[in-house]
């Protein structure tokens, strides 16, 4: 398949799976289920692109596997998260509901699409580094390849804190300042970043890889200004109240860094 027809069939398939998720989640009454998949269905369409990309199958395999295993671990994460208080959804998604009034339904299928198409636009370094055909990878590609190794680490060991400080009932209402989590007040999105930053740098190596590079951009303002860091502040200010704010002055809002005197 040519760029046209790859980028075709992976917005068809992203559109009916993500209606098939909206439809399931409105039997379930349970609209956070789109986290999960949003993030597994990279993984999925990684490996749809790998199969009918004409690019050297070295590098396809080296890159599709790197976009597999993140979406794999983080959707696993995720999904094991929302499924065990599948009866309670997300307080992100509780807001939502309340936004759009008695047009919920109807709203949240639109929000389920934007996602699907989201999907197909974070894809663009996959389709690119597929049809790259130059048989030997190259310097610039195994040191994307480093980075993302970096940020998949670093994520997941942050992530593992944090569910064992949460493990904990005597924690509680308390915020976790564990390992990675007392230098940075959101290292598991930092870390995220460094992985779309591995992405970024491998694929520049590939006939215009430069054009992709509004992907990591974009991860990294909804992480900083939209979804990620904004709303997750929002939420431990309301549900910690002053401990937090402590925690605030004293951390790094993301990258990490050492302890600021309070």
């Amino acid at each position: 398949m040519n760029l046209e027809e790859l980028v075709t069939w992976v917005t068809v398939l992203s559109v009916a799976l993500f209606s098939l998720a909206w439809f399931t989640a409105k039997r379930i009454d349970n609209y956070s289920i789109v986290d999960a998949l949003w993030s597994l269905s990279f993984g999925l369409f990684a490996l749809f692109i790998l199969l009918f990309a004409p690019g050297d199958p070295t590098r396809k395999l080296l890159f599709g596997g790197m976009f597999f295993i993140w979406s794999l671990r983080l959707g696993s994460f995720l999904t094991i998260r929302i499924f065990s208080h599948l009866e309670e959804e997300d307080r992100r998604y509780q807001k939502l509901r309340q936004d759009y009034g008695s047009k919920v339904a109807s709203r949240f299928y639109l929000f389920y699409f934007y996602q699907a198409i989201s999907v197909v636009l974070l894809l663009a370094p996959m389709f690119i580094v597929a049809l790259n055909p130059a048989p030997r990878i190259q310097s610039l590609e195994w040191i994307g390849a480093f980075v993302w190794f970096t940020g998949l680490v670093g994520e997941a060991v942050s992530d593992a804190q944090m569910n064992a400080f949460r493990a904990e009932p005597s924690n509680k209402g308390k915020v976790c300042e564990r390992g990675l989590w007392y230098y940075s007040r959101h290292p598991n999105y930092f870390f995220e970043s460094v992985i779309w930053l591995g992405y970024g740098i491998f694929s520049v190596a590939s006939p215009y890889g430069w054009a992709t590079l509004f992907a990591p951009a974009l991860i990294w303002f909804l992480l900083l200004k939209v979804t990620g860091i904004p709303y997750a502040e929002e939420t431990s200010i309301r549900t910690r109240g002053d401990l937090y704010r402590d925690y605030q002055r004293r951390t790094s809002p993301f990258i990490p860094l050492p302890k600021r005197k309070a």
